[in-house]
């Protein structure tokens, strides 16, 4: 099955992933209607957040790769309503983003280090996205 993901400078060396912080975990929105998707990303470019690029992904293998780098899929079903203010975050970006003038330069996140804005682009610099990627890739 596929699910919906966003991706900042897709294709590039500094390729990254929309991912929000909760609760001290990193977490990765998989959306499964692309419209859903294309709102959130449009909401983040309101927020003056540089806009995504809505990808198409195999839900497994995101959730593989999620768990392998450390990170919570948090799957985001078509016509989701949420229930608490956490949850409102997987349909509505937070108010407060973290400054992106320079994500690309901040590399990877410390594990355990606490993130100050629950709002985070991962950077993908390293080998497993790229590897991840490449698998994806062969896939189509």
């Amino acid at each position: 099955m596929a699910v919906h993901v966003l991706l900042f400078d897709a294709g590039s060396e500094n390729e990254g992933i929309h991912s929000l912080e909760l609760n001290g975990t990193t977490v990765v929105l998989l959306f499964e209607d692309k419209d859903d998707a294309e709102r959130y990303a449009g909401l983040l470019e309101a927020q003056d957040f540089p806009l995504p690029t809505v990808e198409a992904l195999d839900r497994t293998e995101m959730e593989e790769f999620c768990a392998s780098a450390g990170y919570e899929a948090r799957f985001v079903p078509a016509g989701f309503m949420p229930q608490s203010p956490e949850e409102r975050l997987l349909i509505a970006p937070p108010e407060k983003n973290m400054d992106v003038s320079n994500w690309k330069e901040q590399g990877e996140p410390q594990a355990g280090a606490p993130s100050e804005d629950p709002h985070e682009p991962i950077s993908s610099g390293n080998a497993e996205l790229e590897d991840f990627r490449r698998r994806l890739e062969g896939l189509l």
